[in-house]
């Protein structure tokens, strides 16, 4: 079922990544990690529909979506870049593969961090963040949507690596084979992995051979 729904703030995170707070409508549930179909109510881009992730809480008065905006062509997160708090969106009911099955370890790639945006939110709401992990990619620094919550909320628990830059705090390089031996040494636990699909793709493999058991490796594209 489509819902209307009025943008109510925007926030800027990175140089091309935004949060949208918008409209929650009556009755509207998900669970943290699902997403929704999200069209522009704009006359020629309301059949574009693109699949978004919550950032809210189940219980939150809105909803939020944490969108990058790919500038280089004309689609829908370029249009998206330029609405403004009273313009409206239309969004269906909500799907998804991504939800808390237990401790672990979340391997995010760019904007492949939003599903564990709100699983983690919803993790720390309930006073159970302890014990779960965030390695995050990304090719520089400026790239890193927020960066300063997930230090303060996971201290230790939150490493960073880039791919184009060498700075300190950061790790430098991809999530590979070294890398994950560098940084576990249990791989019982639940893995929870979402990115572009050749980062998917390899993180999973490289798990699988580590001994992970792929029952316990949750990814989503």
């Amino acid at each position: 079922m489509a819902h209307i729904v009025k943008i109510l703030d925007l926030l800027s995170l990175t140089h091309d990544v935004k949060q949208f707070k918008v409209e929650k409508p009556e009755g509207y549930s998900f669970i943290p990690g699902q997403a929704t179909e999200v069209a522009i109510n704009k006359e020629g881009w309301k059949q574009e529909k693109r699949p978004f992730t919550f950032t809210s809480l189940p219980e939150d008065d809105h909803l939020e979506f944490v969108i990058k905006s790919y500038r280089d062509h004309d689609g829908v997160t370029n249009h998206l870049d330029g609405v403004i708090p009273g313009d409206e969106l239309i969004i269906d009911d909500s799907w998804g593969a991504i939800q808390y099955k237990g401790k672990g370890v979340f391997i995010a790639g760019g904007a492949g961090v939003t599903p564990f945006i709100a699983i983690l939110k919803d993790l720390k709401s309930k006073g159970e963040l302890e014990g779960n992990k965030l390695f995050f990619a990304n090719k520089t620094r400026k790239d890193v949507i927020l960066e300063s919550y997930f230090h303060e909320i996971l201290g230790e628990d939150f490493v960073s690596i880039l791919d184009k830059e060498k700075l300190d705090g950061h790790e430098h390089g991809r999530i590979d084979m070294e890398f994950l031996k560098k940084h576990l040494v249990d791989f019982s636990q639940e893995f929870y992995v979402c990115g572009p699909p050749p980062m998917i793709e390899s993180v999973s493999t490289n798990l699988k051979q580590l001994g992970a058991n792929p029952e316990g490796i949750t990814f989503e594209e």
